[in-house]
């Protein structure tokens, strides 16, 4: 059976740059993709906000470069994805794709988080094309323009608030007619001019054309159906964490999230560590996530080195 000394699951800026690091420091690592290899981002067309792109970089473009560099230094990226793992002792027994078994001496949790959405087919066909779940990613873009957030939660004001500070006019689609946000956040909604909160509707289809989102068709609770005209369509209604195959084994907060040790990526299993959108429920973004991955792989190297 297979040992690996280093192995990385997920395909993202995070394992990417685990990657990176560790193959530098030597640790043959080897990498699984995982479903979605390049994660979150190749659902991203432009990206102005990673450093060292002046004029921006389309998501897939982004982690194509990130994975042919750490294929470059050595690592070995791998397609499949992790479908069991037996945490218990070391080395760690891992299965791909529920066929063959591997042995990682160390291990890095980089699989990211799912942004969740409403499940409509026109919210699919759209993605990429005005939907998008981050509106620190995108919101860039809509300078100007109307947009439309759905949720009722602190991350749906906080996502409608930064909305607001570029965009020309932001609708808050409510299923209910309360906020679930905290008082802080709903008197931050209430104080902005150019919010406005649709209560008690839920959206019915997400409209659109050759060049995008156009509009968004709500139905009241009522049963009244009504279009509004958006050139942004944002989904705030939460993030699912990746971790379910690892949860058995290593900590996880309510959310799913896995725990890790301050400012490290230590999970509390000895040899496992944790990067990205996987450990993180607050800033979800590529530099950090990055970052993140960088933590993980000298944690490892030092791992390896102690034990």
């Amino acid at each position: 059976m297979e040992t690996i000394k280093c192995l990385i699951i997920g395909g993202g800026p995070a394992g990417y740059t685990a990657a990176v690091y560790a193959a530098r420091a030597e640790l043959s690592p080897v990498v699984y993709e995982g479903v979605q290899p390049g994660g979150q981002l190749t659902t991203t067309t432009d990206i102005e906000n990673y450093p060292g792109f002046e004029n921006g970089v389309s998501g897939s473009v982004l982690m194509e470069t990130m994975k042919a560099q750490a294929v470059r230094l050595g690592a070995d990226v791998r397609t499949g994805a992790v479908t069991s793992a037996d945490l218990s002792s070391r080395p760690f027994r891992i299965t791909i794709d529920g066929t063959s078994e591997i042995m990682a001496q160390t291990l890095i949790i980089a699989t990211g988080a799912t942004a969740k959405y409403l499940g409509l087919p026109s919210e699919t066909k759209f993605k990429g094309m005005g939907v998008s779940a981050c509106a620190t990613c995108d919101g860039f873009f809509y300078r100007k323009k109307t947009v439309a957030v759905v949720g009722g939660g602190d991350t749906a004001c906080e996502e409608a608030t930064y909305l607001a500070g570029l965009c020309k006019k932001v609708y808050m689609i409510v299923r209910r007619d309360v906020l679930r946000a905290s008082k802080a956040m709903q008197e931050r909604v209430a104080a902005t001019q150019n919010i406005e909160i649709l209560w008690n509707c839920n959206t019915q289809e997400v409209l659109g054309d050759a060049s995008g989102v156009t509009g968004v068709r709500l139905v009241k609770n009522d049963g009244e159906i009504f279009d509004i005209a958006v050139d942004g369509f944002f989904l705030a209604i939460g993030h699912h964490p990746n971790s379910e195959i690892f949860s058995k084994w290593v900590d996880v907060d309510k959310e799913g999230y896995i725990v890790t040790d301050g400012k490290t990526s230590k999970t509390n299993v000895d040899g496992v560590f944790a990067a990205g959108d996987v450990q993180d429920p607050i800033y979800r973004q590529a530099i950090t996530a990055a970052a993140s991955g960088c933590r993980a792989a000298m944690d490892a190297e030092k791992f390896l080195k102690m034990n």
